[in-house]
């Protein structure tokens, strides 16, 4: 099969994934950290797994790259933001995560693995290759645009993330209230950065490929920022009413 085929089919797959995630995710949570639950198979340590399920963002991307060739300053940009989010969230982020002995099952570990099998190989067939990123795209509105949206989602998911880090001690495995920052409009700000950075990608690398993964992103995490929303509210009377689950002052 060639690229070009690979890439139309792939972009097929990945519009029907998107609707059977948020058509399965709007009835069942997906059971790993805070939902986890018996009765989905035996798991990995919860830091092995995102290790595993996420390596291919930043192994696969590299050796398509690699393999095709990055022939613009603008694909040397695309490439160094996608890795800027992927090598803090397959390295960075499990080493200093405080996930508490979680683990999370096999059966969520191999098809996020897929996933990223399939999404990674698109986005950098998208950037690679003669011709993929045209000569001066940094300068274009698109990309200015989309590398600063991208980057502001970055920051608000490094900082959410700090926060929840913060929460507990060395050992501890409770759950707290999440204080300051975006935490106090929306219940999930690193969800919110998330859709934030790849929203922008879609638009900086002005692909379908982008786009795709955008609109899969809200699927799989506005569902999910909706069950951390109703779940910080069961737990914990006092939760502060005026919070929104992913959009403040919205939703």
């Amino acid at each position: 099969m060639s690229a070009g085929s690979f890439y139309e089919i792939g972009l097929w797959v990945m519009a029907g994934l998107t609707l059977v995630t948020v058509g399965a995710l709007t009835f069942i949570v997906a059971p790993y950290g805070r939902h986890r639950r018996d009765g989905f198979g035996p798991g990995l340590p919860a830091r092995v797994a995102w290790m595993v399920f996420e390596s291919p963002a930043v192994l696969l991307m590299a050796a398509v790259a690699l393999a095709r060739g990055l022939d613009s300053a603008g694909a040397v940009a695309l490439f160094a933001l996608w890795n800027l989010h992927y090598v803090n969230r397959t390295i960075v982020w499990p080493l200093r995560a405080r996930t508490g002995g979680k683990t999370v099952p096999l059966a969520v570990v191999a098809s996020a693995f897929c996933f990223q099998l399939l999404n990674s190989s698109l986005n950098a067939l998208a950037i690679s290759g003669a011709g993929a990123v045209p000569d001066g795209w940094l300068l274009d509105p698109r990309f200015v645009v989309g590398a600063a949206l991208f980057l502001a989602g970055y920051a608000v998911n490094l900082h959410a993330d700090a926060v929840l880090r913060g929460l507990r001690a060395p050992g501890e495995t409770g759950y707290k209230v999440p204080r300051g920052g975006l935490y106090e409009r929306v219940s999930c700000p690193n969800y919110l950065g998330e859709i934030l950075e790849w929203c922008g990608w879609a638009l900086a690398s002005w692909s379908l490929a982008g786009l795709a993964f955008a609109l899969y992103t809200a699927a799989n995490l506005a569902p999910r920022a909706l069950a951390h929303h109703r779940w910080y509210r069961e737990r914990f009377p006092d939760y502060p009413p005026e919070r929104k689950a992913l959009l403040p002052w919205l939703w």
